[in-house]
């Protein structure tokens, strides 16, 4: 019957120490029982059975026993002489036992093997410690044969050296292993002398001869010995910026171009000696293997962890955007290798979601992080997967928190490549936890900050992290959950109780541009997942307010960027120009969201609501009595629009559903209605394409603008959008007027 991999492991790594504990214990057990048969020797021989079998019995009379059998003034005629009691003379360990006999040291003959003890730091252990040096030194003398075979193949018996590799820090959480001796690397490496390894430097200064003879040893021959010199060299040349005096390397690197040369043979030679010394397994399944049981993986072991070290290090440094994507695409084929260690991955992941995260990063250098997190997130176990992603949720959260015109396209590409990986995990039901976990702490924020009254308490909610979470997580829905059967649409429910919740926190008009945020992530939303969110009452709050319904007061300051902003300055409150930005955005959205309805059999019955409300409305804006209406023709008439293409769809649904033969009851007919009709061919589908076509062509003339004006100025209206961007940060009203007043670029 074969053995099963528990038990293969347990004699690998536990069975040497268990049976020489049991062995330990056995002859405990024999001296025990060789000791009292000495005792029982010597009382027979002395004539005194009654006081051996009393020392037999473990019980001896205590000086405190004989007193007690004496009187008062026996005592006193006794002198004060105390009894002696019995001693047993302790032997020396270097004094023979001259009481064993030849029959009975048979039965204990063991003791001659040395038994290790777990701790023990003896003089017997000693003592057997050279003993077995000297056998072994007599051994190499009279059968040399032997010795080389011992050499050979049972290293461990001779006490082989390390090799050269520099001591690497362990992981708490990988499996202790036995380290490599030199003797284990049996090839034609091996036989090279160290005077070769080091070369010509005396001093250990890297040269570039070094370097190229490295790479031809590491090209032509795939050298373990060259390998282990240049993962020694990187591994001094990614902690060559450290102020620590105290580290000492065994190479030294002081020419830039030798430098360079070596990260770039480290970086791109080293993945390919893995994978032709230890080649990746693939199964029918796509799962990847590495045979971590074998020898080649315990003689690269070693190699690899320091090499991900270096790396690991190397990231924290680097600031050149070449070199960055070189180190974090020569990760890839390093990560099937490095499931085995579970910290080094977990570091790992958290070193390139600080780079994916990064604004500082180039578009490139972000994408070539994206790829390691991808590549983890489809080779690795569910508790990687788990890692991977929340240190990537983290990171968005992290790099999300300062948004402005120039960062943004960073912002929406770590939410789009984000979205992706939750994909990627679904298939083991992580993807439903980790998102459930952080859902629920986005509820837990905002339920703080309903339920605590302090000034400061919504800013918790109304910050650009805050935001893009809740429009993040849209993404996800939207891209994963479209499917009924998928495991994140549960997750749709919850993420729209607490956006609804966020965005009517603050229901004032400073906080217009946060709601217009909040009300796209859920249209996106509900048009991928096919599900009715109730958004028409949100955007007639903001027609209903204040702000829209009063005359507002005539300005010079440019129009508000709605896309990256959540927070309106107080200089925009009141103005025409933020009530008409107001009022484009409530009819481009309340468009869009009657937009994905719009050919829905019961279009008639949902937007009646909507069609009544507008046009009550309209009707007390455009009152011409003195101090009503808001006096704005330019609102009023983008509204009326709308009410008359939505009540054109309507009648146009009406007409069509006139035709049908199904009754309500009939699901099946219910999902087929207009089936065969492009959306953008009814009335409102139009509109709403129009409407895109006009804000599509708006911000390409705003972008050329901006890229005109920002070369003349040379980057110096950059500082002018930061203002509006901020929505967490605290300004007072003279800081905001100042900026309102200036430098936003259009």
């Amino acid at each position: 019957m074969a053995q099963s991999k528990a038990t293969k492991r347990f004699e690998k790594r536990n069975l040497k120490d268990t049976l020489d504990r049991r062995n330990g214990f056995k002859k405990t057990k024999q001296k025990q029982q060789l000791k009292a048969k000495k005792k029982a020797r010597r009382a027979e021989e002395n004539g005194q059975p009654e006081q051996a079998e009393k020392r037999d019995g473990g019980k001896e009379k205590s000086a405190k026993d004989a007193f007690q059998d004496m009187s008062v003034d026996d005592f006193f005629q006794g002198g004060f002489e105390v009894p002696e009691l019995p001693q047993t003379k302790k032997r020396k360990r270097s004094e023979p036992r001259e009481d064993v006999e030849e029959d009975e040291a048979s039965d204990v003959s063991f003791e001659q093997e040395p038994v290790p003890q777990l701790g023990s730091e003896s003089a017997s252990d000693e003592e057997d410690l050279e003993g077995h040096e000297q056998q072994l030194d007599a051994l190499a003398e009279n059968d040399p044969e032997f010795h080389k075979y011992l050499q050979e193949n049972e290293p461990g018996l001779l006490g082989a050296e390390l090799g050269d590799v520099e001591e690497l820090s362990e992981d708490d959480d990988e499996p202790r292993r036995k380290k490599v001796k030199k003797g284990k690397v049996s090839t034609a490496e091996a036989d090279e002398s160290d005077e070769e390894a080091m070369d010509d430097g005396s001093k250990n200064e890297l040269t570039k001869a070094m370097l190229d003879k490295w790479h031809t040893a590491l090209t032509t021959e795939h050298s373990l010995r060259a390998t282990k010199e240049v993962v020694t060299a990187f591994r001094a040349a990614a902690h060559v910026s450290d102020d620590d005096d105290q580290q000492d390397f065994k190479y030294s690197i002081s020419d830039p171009d030798v430098y360079h040369q070596l990260l770039t043979l480290a970086l791109k030679r080293i993945p390919e000696i893995f994978h032709h010394h230890l080649p990746v397994q693939e199964s029918n399944n796509g799962k990847l293997h590495v045979p971590t049981e074998s020898k080649k993986f315990k003689i690269l072991a070693p190699l690899l962890k320091s090499q991900v070290a270096s790396i690991l290090h190397l990231l924290s440094h680097l600031s050149d955007a070449s070199t960055l994507r070189l180190t974090l695409s020569s990760t890839l084929p390093l990560l099937p290798y490095l499931l085995s260690y579970k910290k080094l991955v977990r570091n790992l992941a958290k070193a390139i979601t600080t780079h994916w995260s990064s604004p500082a990063n180039t578009e490139t250098t972000r994408i070539a992080a994206f790829l390691v997190l991808r590549r983890l997130t489809v080779i690795a176990d569910a508790g990687i997967r788990e890692n991977v992603l929340k240190a990537t949720y983290q990171g968005l959260v992290r790099g999300s928190r300062n948004t402005t015109i120039h960062s943004l396209a960073g912002v929406n590409l770590m939410k789009n490549s984000g979205a992706e990986l939750w994909g990627l995990a679904d298939a083991g039901g992580v993807a439903y936890t980790t998102a459930f976990t952080f859902i629920r702490q986005l509820a837990i924020h905002l339920r703080g900050s309903i339920q605590n009254n302090a000034n400061e308490a919504y800013k918790n909610v109304y910050n650009w992290q805050y935001v893009h979470s809740l429009d993040f997580w849209s993404r996800v829905l939207s891209s994963h959950a479209t499917s009924p059967t998928s495991p994140l649409r549960p997750l749709i429910y919850p993420l729209v109780q607490v956006t609804l919740g966020a965005l009517r926190l603050i229901p004032t008009a400073t906080y217009f541009p946060l709601r217009f945020q909040l009300i796209r992530s859920l249209l996106r939303l509900s048009k991928a997942t096919g599900t009715y969110i109730p958004l028409a009452a949100a955007l007639y709050e903001v027609l209903n307010s204040a702000e829209m319904r009063k005359a507002p007061k005539t300005s010079t300051l440019k129009p508000l960027d709605w896309q990256t902003s959540i927070r309106a300055p107080k200089a925009y409150l009141k103005t025409r120009v933020y009530q008409d930005g107001v009022g484009e955005q409530v009819v481009e959205l309340l468009g869009e969201f009657l937009g994905g309805w719009c050919k829905n059999v019961a279009f008639p019955e949902l937007s009646l609501a909507v069609i009544v409300s507008l046009k009550r409305w309209l009707k007390d804006v455009n009152n011409r009595t003195p101090g009503k209406g808001n006096k704005n023709q330019k609102v009023n008439t983008l509204v009326a629009l709308l009410v008359q293409k939505v009540e054109a769809n309507s009648r146009f649904v009406e007409e069509k559903r006139a035709k049908v033969e199904f009754a309500p009851n009939n699901r099946k007919g219910v999902e087929s209605f207009l089936e065969d009709l492009g959306w953008e061919k009814t009335p409102l589908g139009a509109f709403v394409v129009g409407q895109r076509r006009a804000r599509e062509e708006r911000e390409r003339v705003l972008e050329e603008g901006r890229k005109v004006e920002g070369s003349r100025r040379g980057g110096e209206g950059r500082a002018g959008n930061d203002w509006v961007q901020n929505g967490d940060e605290s300004m007072d009203e003279d800081e905001e007027m100042g900026h309102g007043d200036g430098s936003d670029d259009e």
